[in-house]
């Protein structure tokens, strides 16, 4: 028992994939290699709807394998703040999953959670989706 314990301390761990440096400041105002990603009002589950949008932006950023990527999740502001910044968070991992399932690599990858403005008048048009946005060459 002893020795199966200390085999798996000295067994080579599998290491997280660090981001490659680099910033998703700027990002929505890019309207090139931009992707939405919609979701069902409360749901942060991927429907049938996104599926061509992810296969697009899967297959840009396999052929640009230099461009970093971007996945910008948003929120209205119908559960509050709180809520909605878990809500987009939770639908940019949906999404970054979907692209390293596809092969596109993590390291490439930055999620973000952005809400709609907090305003009560004012509602963003894309608070219920992701974009994807494959940057331009660092």
């Amino acid at each position: 028992m002893r020795a199966a314990v200390v085999a798996l301390l000295l067994a080579p761990a599998v290491a997280l994939a660090q981001p490659r440096p680099f910033s998703c400041v700027g990002a929505e105002a890019l309207e090139d290699d931009v992707f939405a990603i919609p979701f069902a009002r409360g749901a942060d589950r991927l429907g049938d709807a996104a599926r061509a949008q992810i296969d697009a932006a899967v297959a840009l950023a396999l052929e640009m394998q230099e461009r970093p990527v971007c996945v910008l999740g948003h929120a209205d502001r119908g559960g509050g703040a709180q809520t909605s910044v878990q809500l987009a968070a939770q639908r940019a991992r949906a999404v970054t999953n979907a692209l390293v399932a596809r092969g596109v690599e993590r390291d490439r990858i930055r999620a973000e959670a952005r809400v709609a403005n907090f305003s009560h008048r004012v509602q963003e048009p894309g608070a219920r989706a992701v974009t994807i946005v494959v940057m331009p060459p660092p």
